[in-house]
């Protein structure tokens, strides 16, 4: 029981790793603080109308800042994003098919898994969502 260490002993420990991370936090904030103010001395400005113009691919900008977006843009995305996200779960799939014993199971799991991915895709196919124009 001598070998022990008391209650401050532990506190003090506990609290010696959060003073490291502290510490750390405050080199990076004071980093960052005198990159910026660095950069702020030593560029040069010279502000002209052109430099104050807002950029568009190097076209003038002609009418209001506020534009309309069709919606079929972001489902194009959320559709992508879905099927990206989907086919990751495909590579862990190939390695425990590839493990001895999980072949039938595996197999049956990952076709129900795809018949959902291609449910959805039909789904949004007979919605008429994957129709550019």
């Amino acid at each position: 029981m001598a070998d022990v260490p008391g209650p401050t002993v532990l506190a003090s420990d506990y609290f010696h790793s959060y003073s490291v991370v502290g510490l750390l936090a405050l080199v990076g904030v004071l980093f960052v603080a005198v990159a910026f103010g660095a950069g702020r001395l030593l560029r040069p400005v010279v502000p002209t109308p052109e430099k104050l113009l807002t950029y568009e691919c190097g076209v003038d900008p002609v009418g209001e800042g506020w534009a309309h977006t069709q919606v079929r843009y972001y489902v194009y995305a959320f559709l992508y994003v879905i099927f990206a996200v989907d086919s990751i779960f495909l590579f862990p799939w190939a390695t425990v098919f590839a493990a001895p014993g999980y072949g039938a199971t595996t197999l049956v799991e990952m076709f129900v898994f795809l018949g959902f991915l291609a449910v959805g895709l039909l789904y949004a196919w007979k919605k008429g969502v994957l129709e550019w124009a």
